[in-house]
């Protein structure tokens, strides 16, 4: 089998032993790379129930067949973990130029274990691993980090992936950064490299996969880019970004406002994607490897945060604090984003917080000066929680901490809060936040985008779960490849199958490719099950059954239907 390197990399940081070991081909086939081989590996290297911000934890850094390729959207690298957030499997993926520098240095996978004795940074050239202490970087943001090292390494052309002040906290929520705004960004992975006392990793290299016939690569990338370059779905992404998911969600009235209580956000047009780029010409950025660009680079040029520059704000942190925290202008929401992105934490989990924090103090739970929309003190109450001071040590505990102290009902699923696609809306969306192995996440299955287009109605409950599952088993094997969920509509079972066969010289039919994929499915909720997850961890918290302000609602008997129907299709 070509197109992987066959080699996978232990970094010991409590011994300082670095050692490689061969991965074979029936390995290889099997788990397929990417998110596959990285969950066989998470399982190897750790016992049943671990903390996962303990010594022996281990953390994964794997890319994929694709990596480097000329295929698009192939520029991509994951991590992997047990969550510190919700105690169960942890995935987080990210773009930019960085997954092709991982990939250089020759290997599928690199897997860390141990402790740091002081904060150190990592540097990875093709075989050689050195580890260097950095007191200089203790508590510095994400951006100074990365420059500071990039610049550094320079003459070996080395990027780097970087934690901020909230990862060294160990704040469950946080995230690891690169090129600057690109972030791995749920369920706290920052923590896990945190914990190890890992400020940043550089890698650098010049390995290149060997494929068996670039030609037949080439011709495929040309004929997808001839055939979808202009396409109205990409070109809309190209123009609007994520942030035309603002006025659509709010036509649908799911459009989460005011902490999940509506669906509709009065001044949704003062923070859409027409004001982004009637207000601030934005324009567009993509990663290597990519022709959607969906990456909107803005700049603030007037006012109170003239000056900053982010790639961004995308749909689901505009969502997170324009809607649920009420922020009611996009320069706030960017100044909000770049706070986060530079502490390193989760815009996602921090509007959450931020909004239950409000919710909180107007229930008189909390006694703390904060209001809807207030962006000064959410900006505080966000350096806070980075640096776990006063109200921000219990903040950073997370979600579902929160409501088992204050008992005032709060929106997650396993201790991770919804994207902004409203589940008493979207049904099936209900039930991707449900099963999904990593809480209520959006990126599983992305089933906003069948239930938006019609594909199927969003309030229907039969056969919503047969089209959950190939929806989730597809983009499990974009994950073991590594792709971008942007080209989820361009890639179906035909093209992954004619992909990865192309890339490794295998000539495995699309049913091969769908058992594949459901295996790495299986095994990630195997994963689960050892760290103890029973069927009420499949079951959202309470607030997704109470209705909105409009009176959309999701019926427990409904959900408890579709999650029965999940379970028998998928053998379970």
């Amino acid at each position: 089998m070509e197109g992987f390197y066959k080699r996978g990399m232990l970094i010991n940081l409590t011994s300082k032993i670095v050692s490689s070991f061969d991965i074979d081909d029936t390995t290889l086939l099997k788990y397929s790379g990417g998110k596959g081989l990285a969950t066989k590996y998470l399982l190897d290297y750790s016992s049943p129930n671990f903390d996962p911000l303990s010594e022996d934890a281990p953390l994964i850094i794997a890319t994929g067949v694709v990596t480097g390729s000329k295929i698009w959207g192939s520029s991509r690298y994951g991590l992997f973990a047990k969550s510190p957030l919700t105690h169960f499997y942890a995935e987080s993926y990210s773009g930019g130029k960085l997954p092709e520098h991982i990939s250089l240095t020759g290997f599928d996978t690199i897997i860390l274990t141990g402790k740091s004795e002081k904060l150190s940074y990592i540097l990875i050239n093709n075989n050689k691993v050195e580890i260097f202490e950095c007191p200089e970087l203790a508590n510095q943001g994400t951006y100074y980090t990365e420059e500071f090292l990039q610049n550094k390494y320079a003459g070996i052309k080395a990027r780097a992936l970087t934690i901020g002040p909230a990862g060294e906290n160990c704040v469950l929520f946080s995230v690891v950064e690169n090129d600057k705004w690109r972030s791995a960004g749920r369920c706290g992975l920052g923590a896990v490299l945190g914990s190890k006392r890992i400020k940043a990793i550089l890698f650098a290299g010049d390995n290149k996969r060997n494929y068996p016939d670039q030609t037949e690569i080439d011709t495929y990338s040309s004929n997808i880019f001839t055939t979808f370059k202009d396409s109205p779905p990409v070109n809309n992404y190209k123009k609007f970004g994520t942030p035309m998911m603002v006025a659509l969600l709010n036509k649908f009235n799911a459009f989460p406002t005011q902490y999940w209580e509506k669906g509709y956000c009065d001044f949704w047009e003062d923070i859409s994607a027409d004001t982004l780029i009637s207000k601030f010409k934005s324009r567009a950025k993509a990663c290597k490897r990519c022709f959607i660009a969906c990456g909107k680079l803005t700049s603030i040029r007037e006012g109170k945060y003239k000056g900053i520059t982010i790639e961004g704000p995308e749909y689901e942190t505009i969502y997170a604090f324009g809607g649920l925290c009420l922020v009611k202008s996009l320069d706030e929401i960017i100044y909000l984003n770049d706070i986060c992105d530079n502490l390193g934490i989760d815009t996602i989990t921090s509007g959450n917080i931020i909004g239950y924090l409000i919710k909180l103090v107007e229930n008189r739970k909390i006694d703390y000066q904060i209001t809807w929309g207030d962006t000064d003190k959410i900006a505080d109450t966000l350096t806070k929680i980075a640096f776990k001071k006063d109200i921000g040590k219990e903040l950073s505990q997370g979600i579902k901490y929160l409501e088992k102290k204050y008992k005032i009902p709060a929106m997650y699923v396993k201790g991770l809060e919804p994207a902004g696609y409203d589940p008493r809306i979207f049904k099936g969306m209900a039930l991707s936040y449900g099963t999904s192995d990593r809480g209520a996440c959006h990126l599983r299955t992305t089933f906003y985008k069948p239930e938006i287009s019609g594909i199927i109605p969003p309030e229907k409950i039969e056969g919503k779960a047969a089209l959950v599952i190939e929806y989730e088993d597809r983009l499990a094997f974009f994950d073991s490849l590594i792709l971008c969920r942007f080209f989820r509509d361009i890639y179906g079972w035909e093209d992954l199958t004619k992909i990865f066969n192309t890339l490794t010289g295998l000539q495995l039919d699309t049913n091969q490719i769908k058992k594949i994929a459901s295996n790495i499915v299986n095994i990630t909720r195997f994963f689960n099950i050892r760290e103890g997850l029973t069927r009420d961890d499949d079951i959202p918290s309470s607030k997704f059954f109470e209705p909105t302000f409009e009176g959309n609602s999701l019926k427990y008997e409904d959900y408890d239907y579709m999650l029965k129907d999940y379970y028998k299709l998928r053998g379970w």
